[in-house]
Formats: C-alpha cells, structure tokens, sequence
C-alpha cells in the first residue's frame, strides 16, 4: 500500500476534521462524527448523493480500530514474514502471472524501466495477484479510523480523495472494498495515490485499477518510477558478513561496492563484489541473519509502504521468480515462520485437537492466537501465540 506524503497545505476537511477529532469516541458516538463528516465532505465539492450513498449506516468496527492500531510489518520477525509473503503458491502463481501477461509486463517495463519481476511481486505481496484486495468497506473503514482519533487529518483526507474519485467516475462505489486503511485495487493504491500515479494503459478512458490489470501493473510502475526507481537497476543483493563484523549498517549509509569488499563482505552468490555503485547495509534479522546490499531501488519499494521488511519480500520474490534461490544465510531462529499452506494445516490440527476456532483459512487472528498460546502451554512451549514450526509440529505437522 502506497503511503502518502503530507505538507503543510491540507485539504478544507482535513483541517476541518483535524481540529474537531483528536480522542477516540465511543461507538455511541460514532453516528454524530460521521454526520459530522458528511457535512464537511459536502463542502468540499463532493455531490451529497454521492456521500450519502458512501455513508449510510456505518457501524462501529473493532476490527477496523484494532488493525490500525498494528501492522505486521512492524511487529512480526522478519522469518514469519517472509515465510508467508514468498512461499511456495505464490512462486507459482506469479510464474503463471509472468507467462500469462508476457506482453503487456513488457511493454509497461519498456516504458517506465520497472522489471517486470517486481511488478510482479509487489502484486503478488499486495493482494495475491489480485485475489485478495481486502474486505472492509472504505467509506465506513476510513470513518471508523477517524472516528477513533487515528491520524484523523491523514485518513480524513483519504477519504475525501476516494469520494472524489467515485464522483469523477473512475471508481463505481461497489468497487470500494479493500484495507482498513483505505486502500484498494490490484495493487493497493490509496486514493491520494490514485490520484497522482494511475494511468490509463489499456485505453479505454478510465483510470480502472480495481479490474484492469494493465491499468493496475502501469500505474504501479508510475508510482515506483516516480519514486525513484532506476531503470535496468536491481534492488539490492545478499552478502555474506565476516565474523565479528563491527561496520556500519543501514539503508541510507550508502559506500560503494568496493568499500564494502574492503569491509570484507562477499556477495552470497559467489559473484565478485567491486564497482562504485552505491549501496546500503541491510540486516533485517540482525548480524547473525540474512545481510543484504540495497540499491536506491529499494528506496523506492520502501516508499509503497514504508517497511524495510516489505520492500524485500518483493524483492526477493522478485529473484525467486527470475530463477533465484533462497536466501544463504539462515536465520538466527530455532523456531521459523509458517508459509500459508501450513498455517491453514496448523489450523486444521487445532480444529482436531479440539479448538473451536472456526474455518481453516491460513488467516491468524484472535481467535487462533488464543487456541495457539493454550496448545502451547500444554506442550510446555511459551505461550506466545505464534504460529511458528515448533508447534506445528507439536500438533503434529510435517
């Protein structure tokens, strides 16, 4: 999901909502402050059927409030969250995707300098290729976010944005569904994003990112181009660290190649590490994990959603779908993530020994947590709730 930039000069809502909204309310309230809403959406230009339509019954949301309050990208280990963003499906899902728009992958790499791989695999990251664009209503999402008294300023300009598009015609309003945080399509654009980067690839007079894929592939290129994507570069590379290494690290504390030779890090692959190309030193599990060299590129997936960790799940997807093996260096765990096949069978087990947790879905939420954590008390693990190897296997997972 794109993340947008704010400055000084906000929109009328935004300034309106910003000073009338800072605590969380009650859901009793919630109805005042989406009337509230309304009337200052209509002042800013937006028809009233459109809005009325868009903010009709909405009801408290607790799943809405609690996701915006975490993102996994922020709070998982960097083995759980690469376990499932590049797994075995989708490696082959996004082959398929490769070969089945071969040309039209091509032709948006010609004109914006964006491989095609990681467009590929930031579709792939962001909705599954398309098959997975989220399931909250956005009007009603983006009010609850507000109404709660989070970043009310940046999230009630987000919503203006949205109606605005519906009301120019781009987005019909049944196509509004996505994350909680408002954002939506194949590739997750939040409208301000939309605004700015969609583009019309397929012809046919509409910015459609929800149901054209060439829509959707060329106006995520836009968006990294813009970004500072450079063109026939690469994201980054493993390396391989010398024991005890006590250099500096970081995405920004860029050295050329040669010196980080000089530092005495190797390319993983085997490959010669010289050159003057700038880089950074990433360790996102630390200097006993993976180690990574990232190129101004990185920057620019970093930009889509500001987690270091995301920016490489689609990089190394990226590689894997161009041919590339798995990272070299292994993680300093005892415990690794799950992929998606195995948290759905992780589920599965819990079903069988007894949890009542709902469907097998691959999708870890409170429910699942909390059958997670008393399994693991009884196999006399910590009850942390993660759906890791140890008590998959525990469970009786292979």
């Amino acid at each position: 999901m794109p993340r947008t930039k704010f400055t000084v000069t906000v929109t009328f809502l935004a300034l309106m909502v910003a000073s009338t909204i800072s605590q969380p309310v009650e859901a009793a309230s919630l109805q005042s402050c989406v009337a509230g809403l309304k009337s200052r959406i209509i002042k800013a230009g937006v028809p009233r059927t459109v809005v009325d339509k868009a903010l009709s019954d909405v009801k408290f949301d607790e799943k809405v409030v609690r996701f915006s309050r975490s993102q996994p990208e922020f709070r998982l280990k960097i083995w759980d969250y690469m376990a499932f963003l590049v797994d075995k499906e989708r490696l082959e899902d996004g082959a398929a995707k490769l070969k089945q728009h071969d040309k039209l992958l091509r032709a948006v790499e010609k004109k914006y300098g964006v491989d095609r791989h990681i467009l590929v695999g930031l579709w792939g990251v962001e909705t599954d290729f398309g098959s997975q664009r989220g399931d909250f209503f956005i009007p009603h999402g983006l009010a609850n976010v507000i109404c709660a008294g989070r970043r009310a300023r940046f999230f009630s300009n987000e919503l203006l944005q949205t109606l605005k598009l519906v009301a120019a015609g781009d987005v019909k309003m049944e196509d509004l569904y996505g994350s909680w945080a408002g954002a939506f399509g194949q590739n997750q654009f939040l409208a301000s994003t939309y605004q700015r980067n969609a583009v019309d690839f397929d012809g046919d007079g509409r910015r459609d990112l929800v149901h054209s894929v060439p829509d959707a592939m060329a106006s995520a290129a836009n968006f990294l181009r813009k970004a500072g994507w450079s063109p026939g570069s690469s994201w980054g590379f493993e390396v391989v660290l010398p024991k005890r290494y006590r250099g500096p690290s970081g995405r920004k504390r860029r050295a050329s190649l040669s010196s980080w030779a000089k530092r005495g890090l190797k390319r993983a692959d085997g490959g010669k590490l010289q050159g003057k190309a700038k880089a950074g030193l990433l360790l996102p599990a630390g200097k006993n994990g993976p180690a990574f060299l990232v190129y101004k590129s990185f920057d620019a997936l970093f930009t889509y959603n500001a987690a270091e960790s995301y920016a490489l799940a689609i990089g190394h997807l990226a590689d894997r779908l161009k041919g590339g093996k798995p990272f070299v260096t292994p993680y300093p765990t005892d415990d690794l993530g799950l992929s998606r096949a195995q948290r759905t069978e992780l589920q599965r087990l819990l079903l069988k020994a007894g949890y009542d947790i709902g469907k097998a879905d691959g999708k870890i939420g409170p429910i699942t947590v909390k059958a997670i954590k008393d399994a693991q008390k009884k196999a006399g693990m910590k009850p942390n709730g993660r759906p890791s190897m140890k008590i998959y296997k525990a469970l009786g997972g292979e």
